[in-house]
């Protein structure tokens, strides 16, 4: 496992920017932001892809509590149907900024776009969460919360299985699409039927 980088900027005060959701069929999209001292220590830090969900969950906590500031912010599936995923991405992570109790002076994007913040420089970087200590820990902010998000909302609608899939397109997902149809978490811009090649899947 690659070191994390403490740092992009020597002397800036950084925060790292990660979302979660983005390739799901229903729910929120989630955003973190999170200023760390770069003298911390987070044993086992790394992109929360990379990382189980026991390890996830162990690393939240530490993450709050060692943070100079972190903020998690949601855009539920209206808004990202209106103004599409991309952008609810890019709001998402704006808004968790704008909740820092600490303003950073720069941000670390995950991935290759961003809207410009009004007052605060960034830079994106791809495979970000693999890259700096900040960007990771925000991926395991935005990732747990919003993993427990849908499965408070498995609760409500069990027939889609969001406690096992958290809304991402597996075929059981899609298998209770394709029977049931959508409910009002679905995001309707999304292709949410499968395409005729896949029809035998569900026979």
């Amino acid at each position: 496992m690659a070191r994390l980088k403490r740092y992009h900027t020597k002397g800036a005060l950084e925060a790292g920017c990660d979302e979660a959701g983005r390739g799901c069929l229903a729910g929120p999209v989630v955003a973190a932001a999170v200023i760390l001292p770069k003298t911390c220590s987070l044993r086992g830090l790394n992109d929360s892809k990379q990382l189980t969900k026991k390890q996830r969950n162990k690393l939240r906590p530490q993450i709050e509590t060692k943070a100079i500031a972190w903020a998690v912010e949601f855009v539920d599936p209206c808004e990202i149907d209106q103004i599409n995923i991309l952008q609810a991405s890019i709001v998402a992570m704006k808004r968790a900024v704008d909740g820092l109790s600490v303003k950073p002076s720069l941000l670390l994007i995950d991935g290759k776009f961003f809207n410009p913040h009004e007052s605060i420089r960034h830079h994106c970087i791809i495979k970000g969460d693999s890259k700096y200590r900040s960007i990771a820990a925000a991926s395991i902010l935005a990732k747990t919360y919003r993993d427990d998000f849908m499965i408070k909302l498995h609760s409500k609608y069990p027939q889609y299985q969001w406690d096992q899939n958290k809304g991402y397109p597996t075929l059981d997902h899609r298998q209770a699409i394709f029977d049931l149809g959508p409910c009002e978490i679905h995001r309707k811009s999304f292709k949410l039927y499968p395409v005729p090649a896949q029809l035998s899947l569900f026979k």
